[in-house]
């Protein structure tokens, strides 16, 4: 007797709906793509004990004919596609003809549809048609879907709890309403409504809706396009961020897909922006050609292939790079929201960790700097930090006549009478002559700090934080992570020099590697020696190291090279650019003070400056903020400055 056979049309639906069906959530998913492929503008979805009991799906759409129906449960029956040549090009969210027969075959499905003139209605229960009738109808389609899983029990051993199940419902509905700003969607629990969107096409409305207007707020426009591609979405600005990768949300040709490549790219636009181990919030929409996209991967077709996917990632983040690139990125402090020289030498004493060899000719240039910065404070109307070595007293403005006071004016007269040098008592005569013109030196500040504050000194807090003001506020600066900015711009620009600027050991360096080890590291001789690391093989697996770059910390140097050759080890297929950066953000962070290290005014100034000449001053390169900003109106509501008036019309 033969042992294979074929089997039944309801036992194929039911297998088939084990990998199509999930939870209800999928047949959430799989019901409002109908809708949407039918081209409705308005879907209104309603569960009841999050799914389990009870599921309808309401659209406007197109409808089915009447004679289409009972065709539309039969497994691999679709309007989406006629020939081999459609697979290729596959513009619809459905095309495989599986969703409605493998939902019918474990559960009771009534649905009513019209196309505008008459209508039907069919109940189908476990594969198993049990009427189809005439009925009216407007135009669109009605499913409604209860008892899930009533003839597979065993499926509803793997449900979660229901809050679980009902969250996966509204992921769907989120994640579809992202990719179709064009479409007003509703979603209602217990007639308790979860979802709502507006349909006016407005991607910026919706990602408010879904998440909240403090969320829309805090991000920002990225848009991109070329031959093949074109990107457009918002994405979070580094200060908000989820410990999770579920807020990155990818859409192609309005179908939600999961890529991980793509959520790379997202994290590469953000470069040293982000910390370890935080995501941001982000909408990606991509247009292309469906011929560039395989979406024949997966029954439940959120894996995808793409073509030509390395260019589509390199655009990705250049143009979240450009949207960060113009952004003031210093965090709100009372914001809720979780928070060269010659280019042929190597000049390293920028980076020494002795900052008491501060430039005396850089002083006098900051503190007169510091005096631009307090006749700006008095023209706005802020109050006037005296210098600590002055004998004139503090002058104070509070209101805009003030301005007008004498000691005002004689505040003015002294300082512009007198030269910037003869300020400082306490600057020896060899630093006053080498002092520049003060408005000179003004305008070469301004030019240079771009986005960043104009900042005077305060102070040092426990050896860690620098305390800085400006005329919109006060600043507290991490001075480890402003270091570690500092040095990781000095270092990703000098690491990819070659230089002969090598310095010799007195005792070579041996290591020691297993033989599988050895192989790999053989194979990337290449990447260590374009950072200047040569290793010569010293026996079956050991290296042996005679030099190394100058800009190696002193008496790390076996721990640095042994670091490197790890990451190698750990990825074998990384590139030279990634394995430079890595490098540049490993000895910024060697190289950086650390905290309880206290620094004296001229260290505190010198390291502000040199923060203000960052390409990006904002985060250290492990996404960590440098500094963070207390307003004027923060300070004033902290003190009760800020009040309700008492006053009433009583005492009139």
């Amino acid at each position: 007797m033969s042992k294979i056979r074929e089997l039944s049309s309801i036992l194929s639906d039911q297998i088939a709906a084990g990998e199509v069906i999930e939870r209800p959530a999928s047949v959430v998913k799989e019901l409002i793509e109908n809708s949407i492929d039918a081209g409705s503008t308005e879907i209104d979805i309603e569960v009841k004990d999050a799914g389990l009991q009870y599921i309808k799906v309401v659209d406007n759409g197109s409808g089915i004919e009447s004679d289409d129906v009972k065709l539309a449960f039969k497994r691999h029956a679709t309007s989406k596609i006629h020939n081999r040549k459609d697979l290729f090009k596959i513009s619809s969210l459905g095309f495989r003809g599986e969703a409605l027969p493998s939902i019918a075959s474990i559960a009771n499905v009534k649905l009513k549809t019209s196309t505008g003139s008459g209508g039907t209605e069919l109940n189908i229960r476990g594969g198993e048609i049990l009427r189809c009738i005439p009925a009216e109808a407007r135009k669109g389609t009605t499913v409604e879907v209860s008892d899930l899983f009533f003839n597979t029990p065993a499926r509803l051993k793997y449900m979660k709890s229901p809050a679980t199940e009902l969250s996966k419902i509204t992921d769907v509905v989120n994640q579809i309403s992202l990719g179709h700003a064009e479409i007003s969607f509703s979603l209602r629990h217990n007639n308790r409504e979860l979802v709502c969107t507006s349909g006016r096409n407005n991607l910026q409305q919706v990602i408010g809706g879904i998440y909240s207007l403090n969320t829309v707020k805090k991000m920002v426009k990225i848009s991109s396009t070329d031959d093949d591609f074109k990107i457009s979405g918002y994405t979070s600005l580094p200060e908000m961020t989820r410990a999770s990768r579920k807020y990155i949300s990818i859409m192609m040709n309005g179908r939600y897909v999961k890529d991980n490549n793509i959520v790379k790219a997202v994290l590469e636009g953000y470069r040293s922006k982000l910390m370890i181990g935080r995501y941001p919030m982000a909408v990606i929409k991509i247009d292309l050609d469906p011929l560039l996209l395989d979406v024949n991967v997966h029954p439940t077709k959120q894996t995808v292939r793409i073509s030509k996917e390395e260019h589509l990632c390199s655009l990705i983040s250049l143009a979240i790079f450009k949207a960060l690139e113009p952004k003031n990125l210093i965090p709100d402090a009372m914001d809720k929201t979780p928070i060269h020289s010659n280019e042929n030498r190597l000049d390293t004493n920028q980076l020494n960790l002795k900052l008491n060899d501060a430039s005396k000719h850089y002083l006098a240039k900051s503190q007169n700097e510091d005096i631009l910065d307090d006749i700006k404070l008095v023209k706005n109307n802020k109050a006037i930090k005296s210098n600590n070595n002055s004998q004139h007293e503090s002058v104070m403005v509070y209101h805009k006549s003030d301005l007008n006071s004498d000691s005002v004016k004689k505040f003015d007269e002294r300082y512009n009478n007198s030269s910037a040098s003869s300020v400082f008592n306490d600057v020896e005569n060899d630093v006053t002559d080498q002092s520049t013109d003060v408005n000179d030196f003004s305008d070469t500040a301004l030019k240079t700090t771009r986005r960043f504050p104009n900042l005077l000194y305060i102070g040092q807090m426990h050896g860690t934080y620098l305390l800085a003001e400006a005329s919109d506020g006060m600043y507290i600066l991490d001075q480890h992570a402003a270091q570690e900015r500092i040095n990781y711009e000095y270092y990703r620009s000098e690491i990819g020099k070659v230089s002969n600027n090598q310095q010799e050991l007195l005792m070579p360096i041996v290591l020691d590697y297993s033989t599988s080890d050895a192989l790999i590291i053989n194979q990337n001789l290449d990447k260590l020696s374009a950072l200047g690391i040569e290793l010569e093989s010293f026996g079956s697996n050991s290296f042996i190291i005679r030099n190394h770059p100058a800009w190696f910390k002193k008496g790390q140097e076996q721990s640095i090279i042994q670091e490197m050759i790890d990451w190698i080890l750990d990825d074998k297929k990384i590139s030279v650019g990634k394995f430079r950066l890595k490098t540049a953000i490993m000895m910024s962070c060697k190289r950086a003070i650390k905290a309880n290290h206290h620094l004296d005014k001229s260290q505190a100034v010198a390291l502000i400056k040199k923060l203000s000449e960052a390409e990006n001053p904002f985060n250290c390169p492990h996404g960590r903020p440098v500094l963070v900003h207390f307003s004027n109106s923060d300070m004033e509501k902290m003190f009760k400055r800020i009040q309700d008036n008492h006053e009433t019309d009583i005492l009139d």
